[in-house]
């Protein structure tokens, strides 16, 4: 009798991934389509340019899961170091331009690379191999702790340069918690993050926009076609969708009222259109992307894999925690924050990242299952 084959990859991990996918293109190609007709360049133009996103981040995943976890280990600090690069490089003037007052991108061509994305996912490697190579003073002396929070205050700094608070946010709290999760001494969490919390603080109140947001996220209704504007819209959305939303393509809101509304606020033109029943199913598809990512994680550990388990944890992190801000800011429970929906959201650099993280995870789940 002829034995069975084993599945070499995790077929949970690959259902979430490919239906929040799926469902995010259909979602940008309705959420869109009033924007494209405004620019007169075609009701499916940003759908398409999605798509070409999509394709591109799936080739690299695919390319990504030939790739041993030890490269990655062995040339974290090359990846953290381009990153830093490109961080810099998106701060001279001339070099971009800003977008809503923000310098973020680098333009090459038609095509436009946002530097964070890419720093998010490079600081996960470099902190995982710190975490595996300096695993006893990291555990047992403070100075092994204080290495990794300077590394993450130097991209917190040009990232606030941009300014995104938002990535900093992320990127902090990921890293927090993977420091945390690799065990570090409690005591020094107990010193470290009340002054961390000041400084976010500190930050949050430094910019009068960001004080805006602040108090328009605590009253959206009282400056409703100001500063509330975007948060009022969404809240409109969230109440058309009811239980069964009114059908994909007819949202209201997507029709100039939300801004931004196949990027930033899709999780709302989704709610409008798909009505509770159909939040309640994507959140259930992010739950179980996350929970597997951990899964993956927690078996290399157990496979003396610390490597593929740390930076495992690390982007199930990102992904908690951007999904959770964006949706979060979506509802009215977060001022608002410049931060797209892991693998739904229009965006070519949070797309491909995305991609990124995924093949890096199938890859964890690979050598998992056949080493």
């Amino acid at each position: 009798m002829q034995q069975q084959r084993s599945i070499n990859f995790d077929p949970w991990l690959l259902f979430s991934v490919t239906a929040i996918i799926a469902l995010g293109f259909i979602m940008v190609a309705s959420a869109s389509a009033p924007v494209a007709e405004r620019l007169h360049v075609g009701m499916m133009h940003l759908a398409w340019h999605q798509a070409v996103y999509i394709g591109i981040g799936l080739c690299v995943a695919i390319t990504i899961t030939f790739i041993p976890i030890s490269f990655l280990q062995k040339y974290g600090d090359v990846f953290l170091g381009l990153s830093v690069i490109l961080l810099m490089i998106v701060l001279i003037p001339g070099v971009t331009r800003p977008i809503n007052g923000s310098m973020r991108w680098l333009f090459i061509g038609p095509i436009s690379v946002q530097p964070s994305e890419l720093a998010k996912l490079a600081l996960v490697f470099y902190i995982g191999s710190y975490m595996v190579r300096r695993s006893y003073q990291l555990q047992n002396t403070l100075q092994g702790f204080l290495i990794p929070m300077f590394v993450l205050a130097v991209i917190a700094f040009l990232l606030m340069l941009e300014p995104d608070f938002g990535a900093v946010v992320v990127i902090a709290t990921t890293i927090l918690g993977m420091l945390f999760l690799g065990g570090v001494r409690v005591k020094n969490f107990l010193i470290l993050v009340p002054f961390l919390l000041c400084v976010l603080g500190f930050l949050a109140v430094s910019s009068s926009y960001r004080v805006q947001r602040f108090i328009a996220f605590r009253d959206p209704w009282a400056d409703q076609f100001n500063s509330g504007y975007q948060l009022v819209q969404s809240l409109i959305a969230f109440g058309r969708g009811a239980w069964f939303g009114s059908g994909i393509g007819g949202s209201i809101q997507k029709l100039l009222y939300l801004p931004e509304s196949h990027s930033d606020f899709i999780f709302a033109v989704l709610a409008e259109e798909l009505g509770l029943v159909g939040v309640l199913c994507v959140l259930a598809l992010y739950g179980l992307l996350v929970f597997r990512t951990m899964e993956i994680g927690r078996k290399a550990k157990n496979l003396g894999k610390e490597y593929g388990g740390n930076i495992a944890y690390g982007i199930g992190l990102l992904i908690t925690l951007q999904t959770l801000i964006n949706i979060s800011v979506n509802v009215g429970l977060l001022p608002t924050k410049g931060l797209t929906l892991p693998l739904m959201s229009a965006g070519g650099s949070s797309m491909i990242a995305a991609c990124i993280s995924i093949g890096v995870l199938f890859r964890i789940d690979y050598e998992n299952r056949v080493n």
